[in-house]
């Protein structure tokens, strides 16, 4: 194994000619996909990683720097499917990854045949014309709960974003990857995810994009998904689902499995 696939703890899974790449979003690790992974596996080549900073990967792989921006985090990827020789994937990003495998393509479009985009956001913060969701003065609250009590922030947190109460075992899934990360380095993460911009960069993205999302979502409203829609510069998707929830591959896998294996093995119609 080599040093980029150890520190992102990579697994390969599965055999065929298709490769899928599944990539996870914050606060969780690659643990999120469990539900799905086992339709893939028998008929595609299945690559399962953690991003750095998950609770999984070594804290002292964290570059404060390298991760002042997504930039950092798609190099990562390209990084990992260089060293084990994908020459071309289906891309499954979940929240930020799914901008992260946005990015990524902007450089190497010839890696991705599509990118499946679950719960994403190019810009989590109102602007002028744009509905993120959040108010700056409501970022400034959430980071410093976490700053203040990171324990306390995660026992909040994880219900109002897997949208279920804390006995449901989605919400003590999410809990026990948050509670994983080291808090500093949570803090650091979720300050460049909610206050990115990708909007700039949609234009350059012309790998085929699938979009779907939850119809209730703490953190992506379903206009944001729209804007994805609207501004890709390549063939895109919009699907919204009668799910609750930012995980909903965690939540509502019965509803949410079906659909995201439809848009990996069909393409979009011209």
């Amino acid at each position: 194994m080599g040093i980029v696939q150890e520190a992102h703890n990579v697994k390969v899974l599965g055999a065929g000619e298709e490769t899928v790449v599944l990539a996870h979003g914050f606060g969780t690790d690659q643990s999120v996909w469990k539900h799905l992974v086992p339709h893939l596996v028998a008929g595609s080549r299945v690559v399962l990683f953690d991003n750095m900073g998950a609770g999984t990967t070594n804290p002292d792989y964290f570059d404060f720097d390298r991760y002042a921006t997504l930039q950092g985090y798609a190099y990562d990827l390209l990084a990992i499917l260089e060293e084990l020789q994908v020459s071309s994937c289906i891309f499954v990003g979940h929240s930020v990854s799914a901008m992260i495998g946005a990015i990524a393509s902007t450089s190497r479009p010839d890696l991705f045949t599509k990118i499946v985009m679950i719960s994403a956001s190019p810009r989590y913060l109102n602007d002028v014309d744009y509905y993120g969701g959040f108010e700056q003065e409501e970022l400034e609250q959430l980071f410093e709960a976490m700053r203040s009590n990171y324990q306390a922030w995660c026992s909040g947190f994880a219900p109002l974003a897997v949208g279920g109460d804390m006995e449901s075992v989605a919400v003590q899934e999410f809990s026990r990857t948050l509670f994983n990360m080291r808090p500093d380095i949570a803090l650091s993460v979720a300050q460049i995810i909610f206050q990115c911009d990708a909007r700039s960069l949609l234009r350059h993205v012309t790998v085929p994009c699938h979009i779907i999302q939850s119809v209730k979502d703490l953190a992506v409203p379903v206009v944001a998904a729209e804007y994805l829609h609207q501004n890709l510069g390549g063939l895109s998707v919009v699907e919204v689902m009668s799910t609750d929830g930012h995980l909903p591959q965690l939540s509502s896998p019965d509803i949410v499995i079906p659909i995201i294996l439809r848009h990996i093995h069909q393409d979009i119609a011209v």
